[in-house]
Formats: C-alpha cells, structure tokens, sequence
C-alpha cells in the first residue's frame, strides 16, 4: 500500500467530517444586556456558547464585570495572596472579561474559575462572524483540567469587548451584565426530543472513554424520563463514504460494508492488525437496529441497557467485540436475535441499506442545526448542546427543554435547581388556610399561576389574587369568601348556586369577603308593628308581640290567636263545600251523558235490516252497553 493512499484514507476518516465542501455550521448563542452604566443600556448582545463546561441553559445569571490587566489572557495562574481574588464576597458576581490569543480558549476559562471567577466572556481580536470555542483535542489535556470546568464562558464580540474596557476604564460605576440562556434551548411543549450522536468503538481514547462513561452515567436518568413519556430519544452513529475510485481495494473493503457506502476509521489506525473499521460499523448498525425493534414494542429504553451491557461484556480493549458477544448480550435482554438480523441486512450486498442511509442524511444540517461532524455530539429540541458531557449537565440542558410547569419530578430535584417557591411563596398568591398557592416550581424558575385544587379552578393574576371558580367551590375554606360560626351555627358568603363570586347572606351586609350582621332592630328594618319588641340576633331577629297575639313576619305584624283559629275553620268550611259542589255537578254530568248515548245506540241500530224481536233486543242492548264502556272516560 502506497504512503499516499494511507493519507487519503487517514485524512478522510480523522477529520470526523462529511465529504462535503458546503459543510453547514450552527454556533448556539447566548444574549447579553448591560445593566449598568446606563448609558450602555441598549439591546442585546449575541455571545457564542463555548463547547466546555456548563452553560445554564434556561436560566441567567447578573454580575460585575472584571478585565485582569496584568493577565488579560490568562494563560497562566492568577497570583494572589487570596487563592480565589475574583470570588465575590457580595450577592454580584464576578464575571471575567479575557482576551483572545496566545493559548487555549478552555486553559484561560479554567484559571478563571480557579481564581474565583463564576463566568467567563472572551473578547475575540478580530473582527469576524462568532465561531464556538471548541474543547482541545486529546494531546493538548494532558492535566485534565476539560473535565473540571464547572463554569459558563463565550466568546463576543471585538467591539462589544472594547465598549466593556472602556466602560470599566472610566470607572464611574460597576459595569454589571446579565448572561441569559433561556432562549438558548427551546422549549414549546411538554416533551423534549433529543439526539446522542456515538460510537460502539472503545479505543479512540479519551473521547471514547468519555461517551461510554456518559452512557452508563446517563442511563437511569435516560430511562426515567423515556418511560414516563417526558422525552423521545434517539441514538445515532455518523457513517463516513469510500470514494468512488477507492471503492474497490483493500483498505476500502476492511473499513466499508456494502462496497463502500458506509464506513468507519480503523480503530487501531493500523490496517494490517486488529479490528477493523467495517467490524465498527457492523456494530453501531447493529445497536441502531437494537432501538429500532425495541421502540417498535414500546422498550426503546432497552437501548442504554445493551450498550451499557456490550460495553463491559463485549470491549475491544479486552479483544470480546464480536458478532457472537453481541448476541449473547441481546438474549439475555430478551430482545429478538432474528428480528435484528433482518433489520440489519447483508453487510456484504451492492445494495444500499435503508438504516444507515438515514443516519447519513440526518448527519447534514438543517434549520437550526448544523451538520454533525464529530463525536460526541447531543441535540436537544433541535439545538446541539454546548457543554461538557456530564450526567447532570445534560440532565439540566434537558430540563431547560420542557415547557414551564410541565417540568417531570427529576428535573425539580434539589440537586438540580432551586425550588424558589420555598422563599416568600415566590411572591405568588396563597391562601393560608388551606395551603394552597400559585407558585409552581419549574427547572427555569417559578411561575405565579392559579392552580386547581380538589378539581376546583382557580382564576386571577396569581400573584395578587386567585378566586375558586365552578362547582364544588364553596367546599375549599368558603371558596374565599367569608364564613363564620357562632351559636353551633356557620354562615358563610359562598353559594353553590353561584360559580362564582361571594354574596353576604341574609341578615348581613359587606362585599362576600367581609360580612357584617345587621341590626334590623335598631335601624328600623323590622318588627315596627304597634306594641311588638324587638330582640336582634345573629344574622337575623326576633320580634314579640304583646299579650297572646301571634307576629306575622311577612306582614310585619300581630293578629289574635282566637281569630287565627276561627280563621281556619271557615278556610275548612269553604273548602269542603267546594268540594260538595264539585261532586254533584260530576253526577248530575254523567246522568245526562249516558241517557245521550243510550237515545244515540236507538238510533244507529234502527238503520239495520228487521230482525226477530228478541235478537233485536240483544243486540241493542250489546250496542249500548260496549258505548257506555268505550267512553267512560268521556
């Protein structure tokens, strides 16, 4: 093999990248406003999100800006007598203005947090469109510091960087800023979707070793959320191609399957030993295939549980990365060998393969999402994440997805956020009495809305006020209305009658939260009549009248027992004869009635043919009697 066809094939596979000169890029963004001085007071700026550390998507952050002039690269340690001179002592933080140049972009963010620092902003020294600052490549982390940063950094503007310089050069004021990440990551509805962008080869080295840590440090949180319905994952395995006229020799047929269509850098780097870049794709269509069948029977979970498993059963490092292990990993899932088989195809066949032809598609950019072109890479609701690959800042950048109160319970733990409902009630409406609140926490804060409690609605602002609303909302503390109880007894402004609103009772006055008794008595509402005493009660009164004569609420007045009872015995009188004459008239009626219909039956039957006396008799008889019954209703 001639030196130049091994540098084709090694440039074309190490460059992670398509072969395709209008590569689409995306660089994932951050705003920032400058709060104070005033003056600087104007939209915001764009900052690119940088590749490393821990972005807080969904959140922001408010600091004081601070430009180390003595080492404004800081491509070395901070020295000071104070370990950390950039840690606040105040509830601003400091957030540390760099410039470009002289080393790498994460050496200069890790000193800064060393220092202190609680994020960083790198002001680029050119003037140019904003690219990501990448994490460096293997041979540059040889302390391993990539994986300690904790903090946020972006690289702005040159001429943004400059205005910030000469800001705190005047030092009238504290230049504060505020980093915002909420519109970083979408978040329209109550489901995030996001891609994992691997590799089933284990010796590309450290960032190998990263992925499979990942995967199995992510795996019960991957499963939680996928088995509630919170998320839709998806894996993926970038496919590279041979070129057309390499497609038939020896380093092409050890590194493709399907002559050439889909490939895989040899692992070792070394095409005459060891295993081979086709063995790699063989795998990851094998596990691509994996969650195909299982998500077809709702266990597409099942796909962290293999990969895990394949990983510590089946290691290239421990020469076990074979066909026959892979399957053994796939019974003792209980997953269908056969199925898997099918779905994978014939890797040896001149014949396109429908599942990796969708993999390379996917690979290029659109919308809002450039092309994936190195591993690891992890898409969330469309956006390529920027950040280290860590359990719990992927797990944050997720729960930045979900719409606001639709959060799942893992993302509301207290090793993930803040429940700022617990301070103040978040400044959000509660009705002490029965504890209920509008505060709802949520992953990017608090939100102030009227709940519904015991199937009861609530409305209003949530924040001054929430009223219940429909049926059944007088049984939840009145509905909000006033109520009280005194003498055994509870009066309260809420009806049922109503879906809404507070109405005093009767006897009360006030607008339905405040109720106050009224004192018929004393302002002449009631009990006016000649010779009665009047007694106010609670909500309502008593009125007595003299001697033995009986009070009359709705006429407002006293009448003689005596003459009450003479009264109902003439009602009776009366009533019965009514009753009487009903009677007579009824009788009188149906006297008249039957002697029509007997004159009416003569009538009819006096039209028939002669017949002899004694059957004329019955039959007209027989006549009369079936009228007299068909109409006694009548």
């Amino acid at each position: 093999m001639s030196t130049n066809l091994l540098g084709i094939f090694i440039f074309i596979f190490s460059t992670a990248g398509l072969i395709n000169v209008n590569g689409r890029f995306v660089v994932e963004k951050e705003s920032i406003r400058v709060l104070s001085p005033y003056k600087l007071r104007s939209e915001k700026h764009d900052a690119a999100i940088g590749n490393f550390g821990v972005p807080e998507y969904g959140g922001s952050m408010v600091g004081s800006v601070v430009y180390p002039h003595q080492n404004s690269y800081a491509c070395k340690p901070f020295d000071h007598q104070d370990n950390k001179p950039f840690k606040s002592n105040s509830t601003r933080l400091h957030i540390l203005l760099l410039d470009r140049g002289e080393c790498l972009f994460a050496l200069k963010v890790w000193n800064a947090q060393q220092a202190g620092a609680a994020a960083v902003l790198v002001t680029d020294d050119r003037d140019e469109p904003l690219i990501t600052m990448e994490s460096p490549g293997e041979s540059s982390n040889a302390d391993g510091y990539i994986d300690e940063i904790g903090i946020p950094s972006a690289l702005i503007e040159r001429s943004f960087g400059e205005t910030l310089k000469a800001a705190l050069q005047k030092a009238e004021e504290d230049v504060v800023i505020k980093l915002d990440w909420r519109d970083s990551m979408p978040n329209p509805d109550q489901r995030v979707e996001y891609e994992f962008w691997t590799n089933s080869n284990d010796e590309c080295g450290i960032r190998c070793d990263e992925q499979m840590n990942f995967v199995k440090d992510f795996k019960g949180n991957a499963q939680i959320l996928e088995k509630g319905g919170y998320t839709m994952f998806t894996p993926h395995y970038i496919t590279w191609f041979c070129p057309a006229p390499f497609i038939l020799s020896d380093q092409c047929k050890s590194q493709c399957i399907n002559y050439g269509r889909y490939c895989a850098p040899d692992p070792e780097k070394n095409f005459g030993e060891g295993y081979q870049g086709k063995d790699v794709v063989f795998e990851n269509l094998r596990q691509l295939c994996v969650h195909k069948i299982a998500n077809e029977s709702n266990r597409s979970w099942v796909w962290w549980d293999f990969v895990t498993d394949f990983h510590i059963r089946c290691s290239m490092k421990q020469k076990r990365y074979s066909k026959e292990c892979a399957e053994d990993v796939l019974k003792s899932l209980n997953l269908p060998i056969e199925k898997i088989k099918d779905c994978m195809g014939d890797p040896e066949a001149d014949v396109e393969n429908d599942v990796l032809k969708i993999e390379q598609e996917r690979q290029v950019g659109r919308g809002s999402r450039g092309d994936v072109t190195i591993l690891p890479t992890i898409i969330i609701n469309d956006i390529q994440y920027r950040g280290k690959l860590e359990r719990t800042a992927v797990l944050k950048a997720i729960c930045a997805g979900f719409q606001e109160t639709t959060d799942p319970p893992i993302c509301l733990s207290g090793d993930l956020e803040t429940n700022q409902c617990l301070e103040r009630n978040g400044g959000c409406w509660r009705d002490s009495i029965s504890n209920i609140t509008a505060c709802k926490d949520t992953f990017r804060g608090r939100v102030c809305e009227c709940p519904v409690a015991n199937g009861v609605q609530y409305k209003g602002d949530g924040y001054m006020s929430c009223e219940a609303f429909g049926p059944g909302r007088c049984a939840i503390n009145s509905g909000g209305c006033w109520s009280e109880s005194r003498y055994g007894q509870t009066l309260t402004a809420c009806s049922d009658s109503d879906i809404t609103g507070c109405r005093c009772p009767h006897g009360f006055r006030g607008d339905g939260h405040k109720c106050e008794d009224i004192n018929e008595c004393s302002e002449g509402l009631a009990c006016q009549c000649e010779g009665c005493s009047c007694k106010n009660t609670w909500g309502g009164y008593g009125c007595k009248c003299k001697g033995e004569k009986l009070y009359l609420m709705e006429q407002d007045t006293c009448i003689e027992r005596n003459s009450t009872k003479f009264g109902w015995f003439l009602a009776l009188l009366i009533l019965g004869a009514v009753v009487s004459a009903a009677f007579a008239v009824y009788i009188i009626y149906k006297y008249r009635f039957r002697s029509y219909m007997d004159s009416e039956v003569m009538a009819i039957m006096s039209q028939y043919m002669p017949l002899d006396s004694q059957h004329h008799n019955q039959v007209i008889e027989h006549e009369s009697e079936s009228l007299r019954q068909g109409n006694s209703g009548v």
